[in-house]
């Protein structure tokens, strides 16, 4: 089944980026997309694919010359519901946004948290990217096969770890793996993290026997042999890495997550169209087409009301889901 929908540690949980002041007018004057004293809030910890796309958003945009002097800042907890709570609490701000995903959508459920994604400003879907199945370097586990094999022996003697709360995708992913592979989803012993920077050290420390987290997250250990790719969640293989997708090697899976920006409520008509066009000169930019291809992620935009009615849809898909697995 699969869910349409959207490296290392990355500095320190609060990081200023400034740009110079722009002197001319560029194309982001031009166009009305500059908004001084834009903070972007990353509902997670440093490092993982929440901090990685805001942050990279930010700096695109600084590049491209359609804003500057953005503030991305980090408040984990709750899976991201800590987040979205301070983030409705700030109605009609129209200087905040949120980057965000499947796994916000995921952790509302899980946490039966008070504040859902629709008392939010739908902005834009980003990006969709595949998750991937990985161990650390010194594990005895080679190939999916051999994990999978293991893993059937004695489900909650084998730990895996993922970046997102139950419900999120680095949840529903192994489940659906486990699924797939005959074992019972409700006999897997998930570990959550905050993030997948909080995964990372768990992988390799040998806490958990493997993990699962985004492409673009892992991408740089991947490449540098800290971790050992096994297998890939989404259609395709990732053009540039040695592994096979699940279905490939047997199993009958079809997984990708997804990441996207919301404000808070209240924003007036033009507080939202500027938000929404500064995002759609961003997604135009060379800039972020490279950080597209340099992260594996795939284009999947998608802006203002469309964007409100998928994350509705994702919501309920997200509880039918669970249901089927008995979660």
């Amino acid at each position: 089944m699969r869910l349409r929908t959207p490296l290392a540690l990355l500095g320190a949980a609060v990081l200023v980026l400034v740009g110079p002041p722009l002197l001319t007018t560029g194309s982001g004057s031009e166009s009305g997309t500059q908004i001084p004293g834009l903070r972007l809030m990353v509902p997670n910890s440093p490092g993982g694919g929440y901090d990685i796309t805001a942050r990279t958003a930010a700096r695109n945009a600084e590049d491209a010359g359609l804003t500057h002097s953005v503030e991305v800042f980090n408040l984990p907890g709750a899976g991201g519901t800590v987040g979205l709570s301070r983030l409705v609490s700030e109605h009609g701000n129209g200087k905040l946004a949120m980057s965000m995903g499947l796994g916000v959508v995921g952790a509302v459920r899980s946490n039966d948290a008070p504040k859902t994604l629709g008392d939010t400003t739908p902005i834009a879907r980003l990006t969709e990217e595949q998750d991937v199945v990985v161990v650390g370097k010194d594990s005895p586990y080679r190939t999916i096969d051999d994990l999978i094999a293991a893993w059937k022996e004695n489900p909650g003697k084998l730990p895996v770890g993922g970046g997102s709360s139950p419900g999120g995708p680095d949840h529903l992913a192994p489940m659906l793996m486990a699924r797939a592979s005959g074992i019972p989803p409700k006999q897997v012993n998930y570990i959550p993290f905050d993030g997948g920077g909080e995964l990372l050290a768990s992988i390799l420390g040998g806490k958990v026997a493997f993990g699962v987290s985004g492409v673009g997250e892992y991408l740089d250990q991947i490449t540098s042999g800290e971790l050992r790719l096994l297998a890939v969640t989404g259609p395709e293989r990732v053009a540039g890495l040695d592994a096979p997708t699940l279905r490939e090697a047997g199993y009958d899976v079809d997984f990708t997550n997804w990441r996207g920006i919301v404000a808070p409520p209240g924003l007036t008509e033009a507080e939202r169209g500027k938000l929404v066009r500064l995002v759609e000169e961003l997604h135009d930019s060379k800039e972020w087409r490279e950080s597209l291809e340099r992260n594996g992620w795939d284009d999947a935009f998608l802006t203002g009301e469309k964007f409100g009615a998928f994350l509705d849809a994702e919501d309920k898909r997200v509880v039918s889901v669970l249901k089927e697995l008995g979660l």
